[in-house]
């Protein structure tokens, strides 16, 4: 069987044609910085990168990690260089970043970006990720503004995250199923090695924070309650799996089925996760395999942000998990 690069492989059957050379590179620029993360996250411990940033938090009050400047910082640093995007929003900072060189300021695209997400599981050596959105410009005759990132999720163009563990995972979507290329690191580029990928419709395993649950809503902690009980005809009880990183607890989900749950609760009644560039990004990667997602009441993908760090519950998985959980949230 041929072994095709991610490059090669978009370019012969996903993104065809002159008129999609712009998004290749820009997802080519992405590629190049999640390898070079990778390349830290693999020596942090002998470079003394590990831990925190001393005295830094960043915008959502979360301590930031040295990893976590050091990946925003590449992923900065090459899609300014590849002149493939306007600018970027990144949840470590707390405006947008505007690209005004010749070439930046005239490209079609814009990104939203978690340069690592999981960050705090990085001193323990647990799986971390980057997870990327990718939107057209409304205009490129006018300057980019903050209002110009605030697109409803079903409006992306491009989706994907990079995970970060025993091998390094590159999975995509440009709204013609899923995809994931991983990481050769002995010639360090990306090859298909996931084709077309389908979450199953239903699993056996559901991923939240239990430590959280008495400040759930009651809908979500009957819910809970459900998946541990036995039942035979339904496989029940389910499986508790949670790594505390979006990232390797939806790829578990993607490939093995599954429900990842981060709800409202009474410490974040908004929920905790950025809607721009953790939910919608995960959202169109899900459905796009066959999977759902919601905030609880509607589809994540037709919820407009407010705000560029905008934050959201979320309930993403297999079909039926997910259609099972919202039907208590309804009722």
């Amino acid at each position: 069987m041929e072994k095709l690069t991610a490059y090669q492989y978009l370019l012969k059957n996903k993104l065809v044609g002159d008129k999609n050379r712009e998004l290749i590179s820009l997802l080519k620029d992405i590629k190049l910085a999640a390898r070079q993360v990778s390349k830290e996250l693999n020596s942090a411990g002998l470079n003394k990168i590990l831990g925190d940033e001393s005295g830094t938090e960043n915008i959502h009050g979360e301590k930031v990690k040295k990893l976590d400047v050091i990946a925003n910082d590449l992923f900065i640093n090459s899609l300014k260089k590849g002149g493939n995007c306007a600018g970027i929003v990144s949840e470590e900072i707390d405006k947008i970043l505007v690209f005004n060189d010749k070439v930046s300021k005239n490209s079609h695209y814009i990104v939203a970006i978690d340069p690592l997400d999981g960050s705090s599981n990085i001193d323990v050596n647990v799986p971390v990720g980057t997870i990327f959105s990718i939107f057209k410009r409304p205009s490129i005759k006018k300057n980019l503004v903050a209002k110009d990132f605030l697109q409803k999720g079903d409006k992306q163009v491009a989706a994907g995250y990079i995970i970060y563990g025993s091998s390094t995972i590159y999975v995509l979507t440009v709204g013609k199923g899923v995809d994931a290329f991983t990481l050769d690191p002995l010639v360090q580029e990306f090859y298909l090695s996931h084709k077309d990928i389908k979450i199953p419709k239903s699993g056996r395993m559901y991923s939240v924070n239990q430590g959280n649950y008495y400040e759930f809503p009651i809908e979500v902690q009957e819910y809970i309650k459900w998946c541990e009980q036995e039942d035979i005809d339904t496989g029940r009880p389910y499986s508790l799996r949670y790594v505390g990183s979006m990232v390797a607890d939806i790829h578990r989900s993607l490939l093995k089925g599954g429900l990842f749950i981060y709800s409202k609760s009474k410490r974040a009644p908004e929920g905790k996760l950025r809607l721009l560039y953790e939910c919608s990004p995960m959202a169109f990667i899900i459905e796009q395999a066959g999977g759902l997602a919601s905030d609880g009441k509607e589809r994540i993908l037709n919820l407009k942000p407010k705000g560029i760090h905008q934050k959201s519950a979320i309930f993403i998985g297999s079909n039926d998990m997910v259609k099972n959980v919202m039907s208590l949230m309804k009722s």
